[in-house]
């Protein structure tokens, strides 16, 4: 095995741990052991635990982001555009179950960066200038946009934990119900929405 096959193959087998143990619960032993190489192999290649994790988490997030990304930048009427980004991400898990277990996962204190909420942050971002958009054609204050672009990404993220496990319905029809709450929602927003009631921990 070449070193490159010998740190793809490390690579695939930290993954597969990290999804069903975390990182707390993975050891660099039981790393070497899957692989059936020494510990001083994955040290020659990764450093550590640390860095081996680093390169997994990477290689999620960059394919996450591409798919996001791409939904997003694909043009259209934004209805549609909500529907291939809830598509796009339930596709990855699909596609990437162990990925994205990995993802949502608590990060290490010393993983400042390519956390599944930075992820989330990063696609908010971008659809808050699509909602502006939007909220200014409807006579909504754009200003208000990014708490929205926050519910909705955060809305179909956690769609998306739910159905890694649960699977059903199938992933179309999933789309479909999260377009059609987001969706409707947004058409038949109030310019000014107020609580019904009153209380000191509402004002």
């Amino acid at each position: 095995m070449t070193a490159s096959q010998r740190r793809e193959q490390l690579l695939a087998v930290s993954r597969v741990l990290f999804a069903q143990k975390g990182f707390e619960g993975t050891s660099v032993e039981e790393i070497a052991a899957r692989a059936e190489v020494s510990k001083p192999v994955v040290y020659e290649h990764f450093g550590g635990k640390e860095g081996i994790y680093a390169v997994v988490v990477d290689r999620e997030v960059q394919g996450l982001t591409a798919a996001l990304t791409g939904a997003l930048s694909a043009g259209g009427h934004p209805k549609v555009l909500l529907e291939r980004t809830a598509l796009a991400l339930l596709t990855y898990i699909e596609n990437s179950e162990d990925g994205f277990r990995i993802l949502v996962r608590d990060s290490p204190v010393a993983q400042a960066t390519g956390t599944f909420s930075s992820l989330i942050g990063d696609v908010a971002t971008q659809v808050e200038h699509l909602l502006a958009d939007q909220f200014e054609r409807r006579g909504l204050d754009a200003r208000i946009s990014p708490i929205y672009a926050q519910m909705l990404v955060g809305m179909v993220a956690l769609t998306g934990q739910y159905w890694l496990d649960a699977r059903h319905p199938q992933k179309a029809e999933v789309a479909a119900h999260l377009v059609n709450l987001a969706w409707n929602g947004l058409s038949g927003m109030e310019p000014t929405p107020t609580l019904m009631f009153r209380s000191d921990d509402a004002t």
